[in-house]
C-alpha cells in the first residue's frame, strides 16, 4: 500500500500536522505544568507557530470541497513551521551563548542607583533564555523543536505538491 493516495487530498496531510502540532504544544504544556520547567519569552514564541497549523489546518478540513484551499493551508503550514524552525535556532544559539537573546530573555544593563537595581530586578524574567533547563543526549528543547519544525515543514511542502499535482475532481 503507498501513501500517495493519502497524500493527494490535503486533509489527511493537514489532519496529520494538526495532530502532530497538538502533540508538541501538548508536551510543551507538560514540561511545563507537570514538570515544572517554566518557559522563557523564546520558547512561548516557538508555541505561536503550532498554533497557527492548527487553524490552518482547521481551515482546510473546514473547505474541503474548496479546490486550492487546502493546498494553500498545507503551504502556509510550512512557511509557519519554517519560522518556527528560524526561533528554534535563534534560540539554540542563545542557549549556547552564540549571540545575545532579546531583551525578553533577560536583564539588560546596569543599574547607577538602588532603586534602578530594584527596577532591572523587577522587570527580569524568571527564566533565562540562555540556560538549558532541559537536555537529552546534549541536545535542548528548542534544538529537538529545530529537527521537528523542519521536518512538518518538508513534509508539508511535500503534501502540498503532491496534493495540487492531482488530477481535477
Amino acid at each position: 500500500m503507498t501513501l500517495r493516495p493519502y497524500l493527494l487530498d490535503p486533509r489527511y496531510p493537514a489532519l496529520l500536522l494538526a495532530l502532530t502540532s497538538a502533540g508538541v504544544l501538548a508536551a510543551a504544556l507538560v514540561f511545563q505544568y507537570g514538570f515544572g520547567y517554566q518557559p522563557c519569552v523564546l520558547c512561548i514564541w516557538q508555541r505561536w507557530p503550532y498554533v497557527a497549523v492548527l487553524v490552518f489546518a482547521g481551515l482546510a478540513l473546514a473547505f474541503r470541497r474548496w479546490r486550492g484551499v487546502g493546498d494553500a493551508m498545507l503551504v502556509a503550514s510550512g512557511l509557519a513551521l519554517l519560522a518556527n524552525a528560524g526561533i528554534a535556532a535563534y534560540h539554540v544559539g542563545v542557549e549556547q551563548h552564540w549571540w545575545a537573546g532579546t531583551s525578553g530573555c533577560g536583564a539588560t544593563g546596569t543599574a547607577d542607583s538602588l532603586e534602578a537595581m530594584r527596577a532591572l530586578v523587577m522587570a527580569a524574567p524568571v527564566v533565562r533564555c540562555d540556560e538549558v533547563p532541559w537536555s537529552l543526549f546534549g541536545i535542548s528543547m528548542a534544538g529537538y523543536n529545530v529537527v521537528i519544525s523542519l521536518a512538518l515543514a518538508a513534509f508539508a511542502f511535500v503534501a502540498a505538491r503532491i496534493a495540487y499535482t492531482r488530477s481535477p475532481e
